[in-house]
């Protein structure tokens, strides 16, 4: 059975990574962006998902480096964070009292082990915000998918290809699509069998969701959502997915040239307008990956909506050449840092040179301080 402070240190770091792995995204973006490449979508979705894989994969990383450590190999090879800012400290890089920096320094094992024997208000405050917040987005995940669920099965049979299943709703207004154990679902409003454009558009943008692999991605997300519900970096990273695959899945069904941009741009805005008429049932049912969704709080605050910028990607289209080498090259050095910052930020282990330096320092700034102390007592009396 895994330990439950090496549980909890795993979900400190998966979060750590989490809000890095956004930071070095943001700055990539930004390059993408001054590089005249932000139309790049597919590129940079594929860039998206595979530092999410990297992420995951992490503690396998560690675990190879420890053992290679262990076994006298990368013995002398030292990349931990608090290792270097004790070295750093104990070099004269900073002033600060002894016992103050030792504090510091330990503060995450501290919490970790507060938490972990619930030793404290804080600790207690930690896990039952954890475990309310878990609760409720688990909760609130069961009955998104009973609702999805109820939405396919009071749908109507069409047609099948292998294991797609296409169906009709009078239920629903906007094409979407999901999956079950092993069948994938195309559920297509009734009223658009009679707009023969509508429908061409809306299975072929949602073919290519298939395609992409976008519902597992949505289903994966969804279901550690009440995980990270504290982790913004988490939400941001979710709606970057969103964006890129509807921008991705809208250029590669252009990119095939069946389909004109104007009835493309056209079935946008008309299932827009039924999205804004939506009922309840359907905003909650998730995991699914939809042709278009109203951006409401956008129209409140006057912002450009996502709606408005898919049109305006759809109508400056752009092929980018050798997007696999725009792939490596972006990717390799974000994966080498996410793995440099998962290594870096592991506990440290076995007591150091410079951590028995440290420890020495503080005990004697101790003794100082009680000789001191008793030094004032003698005076007085």
């Amino acid at each position: 059975m895994i330990p439950g402070d090496a549980l909890l240190d795993t979900f400190i770091n998966a979060n750590i990574l989490l809000i890095v792995a956004y930071a070095l995204w943001s700055v990539a973006r930004y390059a993408f962006h001054r590089l005249g490449l932000s139309h790049s979508y597919a590129t940079q979705l594929r860039l998206l998902n595979a530092v999410f894989v990297a992420i995951v994969l992490s503690p396998f990383l560690i675990l190879a480096f420890t053992t290679l450590q262990s076994s006298g190999y990368a013995k002398s090879v030292n990349m931990n964070l608090s290792d270097m800012v004790v070295a750093y400290y104990l070099n004269g890089g900073f002033e600060m009292q002894a016992t103050e920096f030792e504090r510091l320094v330990n503060l995450r094992d501290t919490f970790t082990n507060n938490v972990v024997n619930a030793a404290g208000w804080m600790a207690w405050a930690v896990i039952c915000t954890f475990l309310v917040g878990l609760v409720i987005g688990a909760g609130r995940l069961a009955y998104s998918m009973f609702c999805l669920h109820s939405i396919v099965s009071a749908s109507y049979a069409w047609r099948s290809f292998g294991r797609i299943r296409l169906r009709l709703s009078d239920k629903t207004l906007v094409p979407f699509s999901t999956r079950g154990l092993r069948n994938y679902y195309v559920v297509i409003p009734s009223h658009m069998l009679g707009q023969r454009q509508e429908l061409t558009v809306s299975l072929a943008h949602e073919f290519q969701h298939l395609r992409q692999g976008d519902i597992e991605w949505e289903i994966v997300l969804e279901t550690l959502k009440p995980f990270f519900f504290l982790n913004p970096a988490y939400h941001a990273w979710k709606r970057q997915v969103e964006n890129l695959r509807e921008l991705s899945c809208d250029a590669e069904v252009l990119n095939r040239g069946r389909i004109d941009v104007r009835a493309y741009c056209d079935t946008l805005l008309a299932v827009c307008q039924q999205t804004l008429r939506k009922d309840r049932m359907f905003v909650v049912a998730v995991p699914k990956v939809t042709l278009v969704t109203a951006d409401r709080s956008a129209l409140r605050d006057g912002r450009m909506t996502f709606l408005e910028r898919r049109i305006t990607s759809l109508l400056d289209l752009r092929h980018l050449r050798r997007p696999r080498l725009l792939y490596m090259a972006t990717l390799l050095p974000l994966i080498g840092a996410i793995m440099l910052t998962a290594i870096a930020i592991q506990r440290p282990g076995d007591w150091s040179q410079d951590r028995l330096m440290l420890s020495t320092v503080v005990n004697l700034e101790r003794l100082d301080e009680i000789n001191r102390l008793s030094t004032f007592g003698r005076i007085r009396n």
